[in-house]
């Protein structure tokens, strides 16, 4: 047994030695791109100066340039409104120094994840699928995740164009309900695109809906692309992402991606203004409504004074005009017109006058006949506060007198004054109305949930909450309250409920997105007879900019109530809609020249 183990013993070490070795050499080929591919290149075996169109602005493969004038050459070619990324810059601070006020180093870390020892996912994805691209609808349903992300959009010829599909790879997310495109991935194979011989990939515009319902998209989309790359026999994927991207790196770093010495550069332009330009002070406790007009004022060249952060005040000033905003509320708007949209019973009385479809609405008072006089004859009833706003106290669908008591009383935490509306069945429709013109058209449907088989729906809720809370930048979460806990009785179901896999639930009726609602975009199919209305109310309060909430069976078709007047509309719920450019246009008639 003894000369067995002395002579086993060698064998282990030499084994032992090899797949170190093994692994030593295949991180040294990895840790730099090209470094390999130089030689390659100078055998005349890789492609030169390679660059790749992606729609959004061009990707420069770095190591694949002999010198950095040509690179630099190449980088200020970039089109209009387009992003160009040179990515694999292994001395940036040399390229920086050939042209500083042109380029700047981009604030990303790249990450790789090693595909020789990644494991295939076998959890399945529940109410999505993800597929490879098939059309140019899928296309624009790709543009509307960008948008809703605020990333830059793929131009329109783009998809119908000649492009390499070889080396360019797109997996979207498919919600199996609405058909909607809700997340999506674009992957590139180096080795297709310049005959890479370290036989790398990179995985660019990781991107999901901020209003998508389920859970993992974005996993599922990294790991497809993974497993896809892994199939051609490629050695790893990388990646860049913006350093403060907590979230993203998490899932990178969940997924065993590690971080890389290697850096990009981009040149300097407005799209990348934020990322090289001395920030507005304050700036980062901005919310997402104020900083969207912010930042198309400072891209338009106006000058902004941030003058309470918190409460998303600030100044702009151009051309010797300086104009007070807290987010889309501006001094054009008065004192009268704001108080009419303050208290929701003078606005409808406003509107109404002005040959608006209204519903029924009382003003509860001490004679409980009269309130259950008017439940029974509407049969179901809207509850809301007289003032207020982010649907706070609104209680929607009440068909008891017991509810009702319960919906009143939580209306008057909000406000002394509670109305009762004659509920209308249908679907809620905001319309942005900027200069007496539509802006954007969108339907707001209420928080829902789908189940999984495992989790409460308690649980289901607060991870949809976070979502939304990620998303908006803390401007929205489904609140657990009276109103969450009616929604689900009225369906059987409480906050402990298993809810099975696969059962979609709405969790509260009210569609507000401060309280977890959703928008959707509709601008281009909203009837005419709807937009008129709209136009009509902000004429009748005389207010510029405005959000008219109306209830309609189909946003297409010209039925509706007026139910409120928002008189700051959140601007940033409705990309990819200009909403911020007309916002700006209207207090700075001509800045558009500016940009």
């Amino acid at each position: 047994m003894k000369k067995t183990r002395e002579i086993a013993l060698p064998r282990q070490r030499s084994k032992g030695t090899k797949a170190v070795t093994h692994r030593l050499n295949r991180l040294r080929t990895h840790t730099q791109p090209g470094r390999d591919a130089e030689g390659a290149r100078a055998a005349g075996e890789a492609k030169r100066d390679v660059v790749l169109d992606c729609g959004w602005g061009r990707l420069l493969f770095a190591q694949t340039f002999s010198d950095d004038e040509k690179l630099l050459s190449e980088l200020r070619e970039e089109a209009p409104s387009s992003r160009d990324i040179v990515f694999y810059v292994r001395d940036p601070h040399v390229l920086l120094s050939r042209a500083p006020q042109e380029i700047f180093l981009d604030p990303s870390h790249t990450y790789r994840l090693d595909l020789w020892t990644y494991r295939a996912n076998t959890r399945r994805t529940r109410g999505i699928t993800i597929r490879r691209l098939a059309s140019e609808a899928d296309g624009d349903g790709i543009n509307r995740v960008y948008a809703a992300c605020g990333m830059v959009q793929i131009r329109s010829d783009f998809f119908s164009s000649e492009r390499d599909d070889r080396s360019l790879t797109y997996f979207v997310a498919q919600d199996d309900a609405t058909g909607e495109i809700v997340g999506t991935v674009t992957g590139i194979d180096h080795q297709r695109l310049f005959d890479d011989p370290d036989r790398g990939a990179s995985l660019w515009c990781l991107a999901v809906h901020p209003q998508a319902r389920q859970p993992g998209i974005g996993e599922h989309l990294v790991r497809k692309l993974a497993e896809h790359f892994q199939a051609r026999g490629l050695s790893y994927v990388d990646l860049s992402v913006m350093h403060d991207n907590t979230l993203a790196i998490g899932l990178y770093e969940k997924l065993n991606f590690r971080r890389m010495p290697l850096f990009a550069i981009k040149r300097k332009n407005a799209i990348n203004e934020k990322f090289f330009a001395m920030p507005h002070q304050s700036y980062d406790a901005l919310n997402p409504y104020a900083r969207l007009i912010v930042d198309e004022a400072t891209r338009r060249g106006i000058h902004v004074e941030i003058t309470d952060a918190e409460g998303g005040f600030f100044r702009l000033s151009h051309g010797g005009r300086s104009i007070h905003c807290r987010e889309s509320l501006s001094e054009l708007t008065s004192g009268v017109a704001m108080s009419i949209c303050d208290d929701k019973a003078i606005t409808r009385r406003m509107v109404s006058a002005a040959g608006l479809v209204v519903p029924d609405q009382v003003e509860v008072g001490e004679d409980r006949e009269a309130v259950r006089a008017f439940l029974e004859e509407h049969g179901k009833l809207v509850v809301k506060p007289a003032r207020g706003e982010q649907g706070r106290g609104i209680s929607v669908g009440i068909t008891t007198m017991e509810a009702l008591e319960e919906a009143i009383a939580s209306a008057r935490q909000v406000c002394d004054r509670v109305l009762l509306e004659a509920f209308f069945e249908g679907e809620d429709l905001r319309l942005v109305i900027i200069d007496y013109m539509l802006a954007a058209a969108a339907v707001r449907l209420p928080p829902r949930v789908i189940g999984d088989g495992r989790s409460k729906i308690a649980s289901l809720i607060g991870k949809q909450s976070r979502r939304r809370e990620a998303a908006t930048g803390g401007e929205s979460r489904i609140p657990l309250d009276a109103e969450a806990d009616r929604c689900l009785a009225e369906q059987g179901l409480d906050l402990e409920t298993i809810l099975e896999e696969g059962r979609e639930i709405t969790v509260r009726k009210a569609a507000n997105l401060h309280a977890g609602g959703s928008i959707h975009d509709v601008t281009d199919l909203v009837h005419p007879d709807l937009v008129d209305a709209a136009c009509r109310a902000a004429r009748a309060i005389n207010i510029p900019v405005v959000g008219i909430d109306l209830m309609v069976r189909d946003p297409a078709e010209p039925d509706y109530v007026f139910i409120e007047a928002n008189e700051r509309p959140g601007l940033a719920n409705h990309e990819p809609q200009p909403t911020a450019s007309s916002f700006i246009e209207l207090l700075f008639p001509g800045s558009r020249t500016a940009v």
